[in-house]
Parts: structure tokens; sequence; C-alpha cells
């Protein structure tokens, strides 16, 4: 830099490398940091009772950029309804990161990664499976060791310590879990499978998911999903709706609209058509593919407004388009309405 002299555009570059470069040192450290703390029992997990399937959302979303610049195809698989469980989120999201990371990591650009999450009795059951490289037999009873290195296609390393699935590993049983992997061979792709305990009903009163349905199920509230990628538009649209007297949540990007959605089926969606990473129009078939979501309210929002447009929308399940930005007035009718026909019906329930 110093070098440089009057070249500015030099000098950013460099520092640019400098940035990226200090980033990796620090993620490192913090994995051996991790690593010190776990093998020396010092891990203090901040537990409370929260939704896994809140925690999956962000945790996709974090991991989407990885996800995305190799040209991956995602498939999420989600239950209907909460997941409540006893454990310190942070921690859980950073599990199912470094899962999906890992399977981003070791796939073949254009790959597909599926995402799934089922119960088992009083556990939940995540899996991540991949198209990757897989795995050898001997690779298998090695995976979570301490700096373990899976070759790449070319028989070399993909880089880091080799400490990530340790970690995961390691924080799976501090919560009372357990993780496997399984792989039918080299170039076959693998599957690695955590099973977490889950919150038994008389205790997951608390949490946060459930006060928030149980708070939709007041007569005339709503719950409505706001999934738009630009956040002063999704900000202001939910400081609306709960000046309107309803719930809201905001999702920046189409699949963490979708997994939110599959988390807490909504009553409504403001959807924009626009998203960077899914098509709206894909998102919206996706959610009328649902069960959980034949009654919800869909509603586009869109630049466009011809009737061509307008076609396109209802085309994809929609039921109303607005042209955005959005007209106030038309926003309260939709609420209107809406929660008009979600009372009748409770009501007739």
């Amino acid at each position: 830099m110093r070098m440089a002299g009057g070249k500015p555009e030099l000098v950013e570059k460099t520092r640019q490398m400098m940035e990226r470069q200090v980033q990796h040192m620090v993620h490192l450290v913090d994995d051996l940091l991790d690593v010190a703390r776990i093998s020396t029992g010092k891990v203090e997990l901040r537990r409370r009772p929260m939704d896994l399937l809140e925690v999956v959302a962000t945790a996709v979303e974090t991991s989407g950029s990885l996800i995305d610049s190799a040209g991956h195809k995602v498939h999420i698989d989600l239950p209907t309804g909460p997941m409540p469980m006893d454990a310190d989120p942070t921690r859980i999201a950073q599990v199912v990161s470094n899962l999906l990371n890992n399977a981003a990591k070791y796939t073949l650009p254009g790959g597909t990664i599926w995402l799934q999450v089922r119960r088992d009795g009083d556990d939940a059951v995540l899996s991540v499976r991949d198209t990757g490289i897989g795995l050898a037999p001997e690779a298998l009873s090695k995976v979570f060791e301490m700096f373990a290195q899976v070759s790449g296609g070319e028989g070399r390393p993909q880089g880091g310590l080799g400490i990530g699935l340790s970690l995961v590993q390691s924080t799976v049983v501090l919560h009372g879990g357990s993780i496997s992997a399984e792989s039918p061979g080299p170039g076959k792709g693998s599957t690695f499978t955590v099973r977490l305990p889950l919150l038994q009903p008389s205790a997951a009163g608390g949490l946060p998911g459930a006060r928030a349905a149980a708070a939709s199920r007041v007569p005339g509230q709503l719950d409505v999903l706001v999934v738009d990628d630009n956040k002063d538009a999704a900000d202001s649209l939910g400081v609306l709706l709960e000046m309107e007297g309803h719930a809201s949540r905001i999702a920046h990007s189409g699949k963490q609209g979708l997994a939110m959605a599959q988390a807490r089926p909504p009553d409504v969606v403001f959807l924009d058509i626009g998203l960077p990473d899914v098509s709206g129009y894909d998102v919206a078939r996706s959610l009328r593919a649902m069960p959980a979501l034949q009654k919800t309210l869909l509603v586009a929002l869109t630049g466009w407004g011809t009737e061509d447009d307008r076609q396109k929308t209802r085309d994809a399940g929609f039921d109303r388009h607005l042209t955005k930005p959005a007209e106030l007035a038309a926003v309260e009718e939709l609420l209107r309405a809406a929660a008009s026909a979600k009372s009748a019906r409770d009501e007739a329930l």
C-alpha cells in the first residue's frame, strides 16, 4: 500500500484482500477458541425455550451466500407447527450453518442440497444431504475427529483446519443429542443427521413461537409474513402491521420466507416478486403446495401493474396484486378482509 502511492484503485484492491484474510483468520481463531472451551469443559450454553424451525430459518439465511455462489439447489422440508427445544439458539444455528456450509463446500458447483427436519417421538431429527464428493468407509469413522480433512475430487483437502464437524458434534452432545454421518461412497454424496431432544408440551408454554401463535388466535389479529429484500420497505410495512394490531414477521429472501412460513403458517403473506435468490412466483407456488397454507392470503408486491403482470401473479397462486409503493388504503382493506375471513373460520370451528 505504501508503494501504491497515488493509485487509489490499487490501495482499495489491497485493502479488500487484507479484509478477506483478516476475516478468515478471525473465523479460524474463533473456532480454535471454541475447541479450547469445549475441551476444557468451559462452554456455557445460554439455554432458553426456542423454536428449532425459526433457528433453522436463520441458519439457512446465514449460509445462503455460500450456497448461491456455488450455484447449488436447496430443497427444504420442514414440518408444520413449532418444534420447541430448551437450547442455546446461537449454538444450534451454528450447527445447522456448519452442516450446510460443509455440504456446499464439498459439492461440485451446480449440485443439490437437501435439508429436512422431522419429529421422531420426543426428538427432533435434522438431516443435511448433498450430491457432493462423498466419504469412503474409512473416512466415516474419522470425520468427526479434530483436524480431520476430507480430500476434494482431485485428492486435495478443501481448506480450513478440519475442526468444523468436531465442533458440531461437541455442541450437539452438550445439548443431549447425537450426530451421525452416512455415505454410499466417494462421489455419491453424504448425509449428516442430528438428533436433539424436544421440550415436552407442558414445558413449551414460554416458547416465543408458541406465544406468537397463541396471540394470532386473538379474534381479528393476523399473523402476517412480509417477504421483501428491500429492508426499509419491509420494516415500514411491518411497523404498519403492528400499528394495526397484527403480528408481523419479516424475511429478506425467498428461502428464508419459505422456511419461516413452514415453521409457522401465516394468515397473510406480502410477497415481493423481485427477490434476489428465488423468484416471487416460485415462492408463491411453493407456498401454495403446503397443505397448511391453503387458506393463506397471498399478496404480490411488484413494480409492474399491467394486466399481463396481474395474470402472471394469479397463475402463480396469488390472491391479490399490489403495485409498489402499495397504497395504505389498499393494505388496510386487505387486512380487514383477511381478519373478517379468519374470524368467520374461527367461529365455524
